[in-house]
């Protein structure tokens, strides 16, 4: 794995630190140690006076102001032999020199050199500039991370995804089986388009749609549906990220927010989940969270304030309206509800149409009858229960889905993983009884839904499971079906006593 510039500089500089201060300490050029000062061996300065005496001195070489001698001494313990010694001279001993004069040694004084200063500013200077100019280039790269340093001063800027051209790969015919809820959002499509059709008649397109509808039916779905049809810059933002600890960054995403819009407009503004800053003001302990609720506020006044948003279209996404705020449902902000609710039988065979356009599925299949099957199950169970049918055919090593792999995925979806099978006991014949009184009332009380399947395969918690499946979609119960219902219970389940 490559190491990132962001890495690498954390590891430079402290690097960098160290080495400066090992340079300036062990590597700075020292005079006394240049030109033929290159002496190893010292000598003590009382030593030196004893070879002045006994006249073995032949030359001295002073350096550093003469504060430093390289003398160069016959040893008559090194037979008589030339050696190089380094002695540490008194500061005040001008008499010294005359001495040395007068006994015809040959002296010499070399000047101190300033080197040391110039490779001193060098190092003053070059150390620096590379510092800052390390430190510049990585706040300028860690300010494309989410809150980085580059970013201390921003948090308060908009975080929404902003697509100039929204491609998001989904347009009205991969969305089926909420007709009613497309019908209602093409008009905001043909507005964006073409805004002179509502405009020559006087009408007014809505500044906010709300969808509302249980999870999985497909509401952001349709925001990423409108936003491929339209083909206007589309800003998608999750109600959550307005609220953050800090009092008022909330409220000031929300004015850059709409900032960036009115500069794009024509624009839809896609808000997920909004009911997490969309809640009913005052309703929390000690009034509400203060940070919240201005962030609401500030949300009400750029949909319908003093300044108008022409242009920009507004559309939410909960599945808890009863929560949110009544000035945020008004007319003027969200004007129309849209419900997108679990679709009916048409639905779902329309849905499943979508899913299995990418599928192998085996020609006896009917998607009709999985349609049937599947009462209640939202867009999203349905791809998924295709999608666990799919890993089971694979799983299996089949070519193409059968109906087999579709029964244990509604199984699986509806009441969880299949568990080991129960071994020949008591307790397994008394699960049987238990499953086929259930199936036998289901059967012969009139008014109680048909019997699917009956299996003792343990599943989920359940192990046993007698499945019912109704004729048609059901929106209200009869009494006579409660009752059924009731008799297939209590006969096979008497209460306690």
């Amino acid at each position: 794995m490559k190491a990132s510039w962001r890495t690498i500089l954390l590891w430079a500089l402290p690097a960098l630190v160290i080495g400066f201060f090992l340079w300036q300490g062990s590597f700075a050029p020292n005079p006394a140690t240049m030109g033929k000062n290159t002496a190893s061996t010292r000598m003590t300065y009382g030593r030196f006076l004893e070879y002045l005496d006994a006249n073995r001195v032949k030359s001295v070489d002073l350096y550093d102001g003469g504060r430093t001698a390289i003398v160069e001494a016959v040893d008559p313990e090194l037979d008589n032999r030339l050696q190089r010694l380094r002695v540490d001279l008194p500061s005040s001993a001008p008499e010294l020199i005359t001495r040395m004069r007068d006994d015809g040694i040959n002296l010499d004084s070399h000047p101190t050199r300033n080197d040391g200063a110039v490779w001193g500013l060098l190092g003053n200077l070059v150390f620096p500039v590379l510092l800052l100019g390390g430190l510049f280039f990585l706040f300028r790269r860690s300010g494309n991370v989410p809150g980085g340093p580059g970013q201390a001063m921003s948090f308060g800027k908009s975080r929404a995804r902003f697509q100039m051209e929204a491609k998001t790969g989904v347009m009205f015919d991969d969305v089926a089986g909420i007709e009613e809820a497309k019908e209602e959002l093409q008009e905001v499509v043909t507005f964006l388009k073409k805004p002179e059709r509502f405009t020559a008649v006087g009408a007014r397109i809505p500044k906010g749609v709300l969808l509302v509808g249980p999870p999985g039916t497909g509401k952001t779905l349709l925001a990423k549906a409108i936003a491929g049809e339209a083909g206007v810059p589309f800003f998608s933002i999750s109600g959550s990220e307005f609220v953050e600890m800090f009092v008022g960054v909330g409220a000031s995403r929300v004015r850059d927010l709409f900032k960036k819009a009115k500069e794009n407009a024509p624009c839809i503004i896609f808000i997920d989940e909004i009911d997490a800053v969309g809640r009913q003001r005052g309703a929390g302990i000690g009034g509400g969270n203060d940070e919240r609720e201005q962030t609401l506020n500030q949300l009400l006044t750029e949909m319908d304030g003093f300044e108008g948003n022409t242009g920009i279209i507004i559309i939410a996404a909960t599945n808890r309206a009863d929560v949110l705020d009544s000035a945020l449902l008004r007319p003027g902000r969200f004007d129309r509800q849209v419900t997108v609710d679990v679709p009916d039988i048409k639905g779902r065979l329309e849905i499943l149409n979508v899913h299995a356009r990418n599928k192998k599925i085996a020609p006896e299949v009917s998607l009709d009858a999985i349609a049937r099957r599947t009462p209640g199950f939202s867009g999203a169970d349905l791809a998924n229960l295709l999608n666990e049918a799919a890993i089971l055919t694979a799983r299996r090593r089949k070519e193409a889905i059968t109906i087999l792999e579709i029964d244990d995925a509604v199984d699986r979806v509806v009441a969880g993983m299949e568990g080991t099978p129960l071994v020949d006991s008591k307790n397994k014949r008394l699960i049987a009884y238990h499953e086929i009184g259930h199936a036998i009332i289901g059967t012969l009380v009139k008014a109680h839904d048909p019997v699917q399947k009956v299996t003792l395969v343990p599943r989920g918690q359940a192990q046993g499971l007698t499945w019912f499946t109704p004729s048609e979609d059901q929106g209200l119960i009869s009494r006579a079906q409660i009752l059924a219902r009731i008799t297939a219970l209590w006969a096979v389940e008497p209460p306690k006593k």
